[in-house]
């Protein structure tokens, strides 16, 4: 089956269409022109702001005029992620996807339903003709993945609307009304090189843990490519190996999924070495055999090796690496099962005597956000690193008792015959920021059920998009009156 053949069939025709628009975080010039002429080929105001932004607003639909007007957001950038065998340009490529049963998959990469389920959501209103709906402005915001600067670029007086629904959530039973903020870590420094004479090339791959998001999958437990690397050489740091280069992970929103080393060690040690790799790798499929089933650990030899780093900063990077805190720090103490702080090491590079590590940390408490950095970046200080901390962004604080709320549980509860879960999640929302620019609206995340986002595994549910659908075009039906 086509996923264009999908129902409802403007929003998947609409998906289908964006996904074939190449639109990377911080390369958004491609879906913001392609916005841009879908919001004029309808003949709707379209204005793009200095960040890169796009507001396309529609007037109410017949009988809807005396409506509030509803600010309809959701963030056009996409995770690019990808298989290391699966052949793709993510520059020039749309997205492959495919029905797999009840699910959308792409075929070795990300899909981009995170966030285009949403966007698409979006551009099926605009170009209805027969769905009732208030004055809506549609608020598409660039580089949400990483670091948020669409939505911090805002500016006050651009929005009109009392109602804030953000389409960016991954679970069809849940109303999210907070979340946590974020700060990015990176820590480098120059390592001397000496000769590797006497020494045999090895590359060590990593490859096949689930990954995932980074706050929403933070609770799982699941391996962290960079994490296991580390304790793989640390392990067998003592048969003589030496360290030309590193290179695990990829974004800091994405659990590593991948690591690569180059490494030397002694003719004599090979017996040893190999001996005790094989009984590591044993541990770690053990280890990680429920949540990261298709773990694989393999080496290469006969690698050429350059120069590798010093024998003493190589015991202290190893040991730096081994102290910082990756996953949950600390569950919140109000609200049941809800991670409040994390850190995901997300991006770990060696080459040519330049290090390079990349760290995410999330709170609910921006103070402990904080804390929480400024320890990991004391680790890394100690083996001389610097570091630097870059785009903080904010938490959003919960309203329980919120207008939009209170109707959206009441129509869930009536639509579905259950209650819906009410909850703060541990995600980067850009509800957070936008409430900074606009503290009197009200805002509410919905969406439906999305699995593996950022990663290649990305899958987005089919009769959860119907199920998601429904209670969208109710909520907007709904809408008080001014």
């Amino acid at each position: 089956m086509n996923v264009r053949d999908l129902e409802p069939k403007a929003m998947w025709n609409h998906f289908a269409d964006l996904n074939a628009v190449p639109r990377p975080s911080k390369k958004e010039e491609r879906v913001i022109k392609f916005m841009v002429d879908f919001g004029k080929s309808l003949g709707l105001p379209v204005s793009v702001d200095e960040t890169g932004n796009i507001l396309i607003t529609k007037p109410a639909s017949q009988g809807m005029e005396d409506r509030q007007t509803v600010v309809l957001q959701s963030h056009v950038d996409m995770v690019h992620q990808k298989n290391t065998d699966t052949q793709f340009d993510f520059d020039s490529e749309g997205i492959k996807m495919y029905v797999d049963g009840d699910w959308v998959k792409a075929d070795g990469t990300t899909l981009g339903a995170d966030n285009g389920i949403g966007v698409a959501s979006i551009m099926a209103i605009l170009s209805s003709t027969d769905i009732p709906h208030p004055p809506i402005e549609a608020f598409f915001t660039v580089d949400e993945e990483t670091g948020m600067t669409g939505a911090f670029g805002l500016q006050p007086n651009v929005l009109t609307g009392s109602i804030l629904l953000n389409l960016d959530t991954e679970d069809d039973d849940e109303l999210t009304i907070g979340c946590a903020g974020g700060v990015d870590l990176t820590a480098t420094r120059n390592f001397e090189l000496e000769s590797a004479e006497g020494l045999t090339g090895l590359r060590i791959a990593i490859r096949g843990l689930s990954g995932g998001h980074s706050g929403m999958d933070i609770h799982k437990g699941l391996g962290n490519a960079n994490k296991l690397m580390n304790r793989l050489l640390s392990k067998l740091n003592h048969t003589g190996l030496r360290i030309e280069s590193l290179d695990g992970g990829s974004l800091r929103n994405a659990i590593p999924r991948e690591s690569f080393a180059v490494i030397g060690i002694p003719a004599n040690a090979k017996e040893t070495f190999d001996k005790e790799f094989s009984q590591i790798v044993n541990e770690f499929k053990t280890e990680y055999k429920t949540t990261d089933p298709n773990l694989e650990i393999s080496i290469e030899n006969s690698v050429s090796l350059s120069k590798v780093i010093k024998k003493q900063d190589q015991d202290n990077l190893l040991k730096a690496i081994a102290g910082v805190a990756n996953g949950i720090y600390r569950m919140s103490p109000d609200i049941d099962d809800l991670v409040q702080t994390s850190s995901n090491l997300a991006r770990v590079i060696l080459s040519d005597g330049s290090f390079q590590v990349q760290c995410l940390t999330r709170s609910a408490v921006d103070s402990e956000k904080m804390d929480m950095a400024h320890s990991i970046g004391g680790v890394f200080e100690l083996m001389g690193c610097t570091y630097t901390l870059t785009g903080s962004y904010p938490g959003w604080s919960p309203d329980p008792s919120s207008t939009i709320l209170k109707t959206m549980k009441s129509t869930y509860r009536e639509m579905f015959n259950e209650e819906p879960n009410v909850l703060a999640c541990h995600a980067g929302l850009e509800c957070g920021i936008l409430g900074t620019h606009y503290p009197e609206m009200e805002m509410i995340s919905f969406g439906p059920n999305i699995r593996g986002a950022h990663s290649p595994d990305e899958k987005v549910q089919i009769s959860s998009v119907e199920k998601y659908w429904k209670l969208f075009l109710r909520v907007l039906a709904d809408t008080p009156k001014k």
